[in-house]
């Protein structure tokens, strides 16, 4: 709905979530912390159990969190954070003149696929950019390490030109190497690309590779983080799940052994058997392609032995047969 300035500002429920989970609109170092995943899940359970919605505390004190049936100092931590809402207002406003928008957990739009694969380790809030109707989308996810020999390069291009030509999404993390190899050639194909980001939105909305697509809806750039955040080793990890997730298909180009990114997201998704995660194989793979492949990975040959418009007809042969996805709903 949109406020006095004429900005679309988020529905009541969504707008309690923002103020709980988020950092938009507090001090660098705030009395109070924003609410983690694993801080808002056992509230959110409360909330059920208290047939509250997140919308219900909105303008709340303290006091009267307490008398609702929440802990003294569950209570204050809690109003504070619901205290925000001019700051909040301001930094959306912001974020708009950016292009940025945020989406929760709450809201109807966000994708159903982290709802359904993740459920309660889906992420409260998401910032994008672009067309976020992507999200979810038939596509591949591509994955792999910034430092690559040629079969690494070929195979990254390879796959975002063939889901450009076919029209699938190429999911990755918008990092050096596999991922911008891939994701351009996919965007230069006339396709379209998700860059699942570990830091700042705001600095990559400003990248000149990627306005003009951002421009076009050909590309989403998206993060469960502040839109500011800098990057961390504890970022990319965590946002490694999230790419995994969206896609139909998953293909690591190269990875390490039991250490790096590439490595604990491919081996998540194969444990979590969220989707078919296929390997570069090939006789000079590095070391962590063939210990994932002897973990269930499956092989993706080099080179590719067919056009790449039949890169999903090959995927689908050679996939097994996967047990239909768990679809009871999640908390908040």
């Amino acid at each position: 709905m949109p406020d006095r300035n004429g900005v679309i500002m988020p529905a009541p429920d969504s707008l309690a979530l923002l103020l709980f989970c988020s950092h938009l609109g507090l001090e660098p170092d705030p009395e109070f912390s924003p609410l983690t995943l694993k801080d808002w899940n056992p509230l959110a359970r409360k909330m059920q159990a208290l047939t509250l919605r997140p919308a219900d505390l909105l303008g709340r004190s303290a006091g009267d969190l307490q008398n609702l049936g929440f802990a003294a100092e569950e209570s204050e931590r809690m109003a504070a954070l619901l205290a925000r809402e001019h700051e909040l207002d301001f930094a959306l406003q912001r974020l708009e003149t950016l292009a940025i928008y945020a989406v929760t957990r709450i809201d109807a739009d966000y994708p159903l696929r982290y709802r359904k694969r993740l459920k309660d380790s889906a992420p409260p809030v998401l910032f994008y950019s672009g067309e976020s109707a992507l999200l979810g989308q038939p596509g591949i996810a591509v994955v792999g390490s910034r430092h690559l020999d040629e079969a690494g390069q070929s195979c990254a291009e390879f796959v975002g030109n063939a889901c450009g030509l076919s029209g699938l999404v190429l999911y990755s993390g918008g990092a050096k190497g596999v991922d911008k190899i891939s994701m351009t050639a996919a965007l230069n194909a006339r396709g379209t690309a998700v860059g699942v980001l570990a830091d700042s939105l705001e600095k990559a909305v400003r990248d000149p590779d990627y306005r003009a697509a951002l421009s076009r809806g050909d590309l989403c750039l998206v993060t469960p983080y502040s839109p500011n955040a800098p990057f961390s080793v504890g970022t990319a990890m965590g946002r490694n799940k999230l790419i995994y997730t969206l896609a139909d298909y998953a293909i690591v180009v190269a990875s390490d052994v039991e250490k790096g990114g590439t490595w604990a997201g491919a081996t998540e998704a194969l444990k979590a058997k969220w989707l078919p995660v296929f390997v570069l194989n090939h006789s000079a793979m590095p070391e962590g392609n063939q210990i994932l492949l002897q973990k269930g990975g499956l092989k993706f040959p080099h080179p590719f032995p067919e056009h790449p418009l039949k890169l999903k007809d090959w995927l689908e042969k050679e996939t097994a047969q996967i047990n239909s996805e768990p679809s009871q709903p999640g908390l908040f």
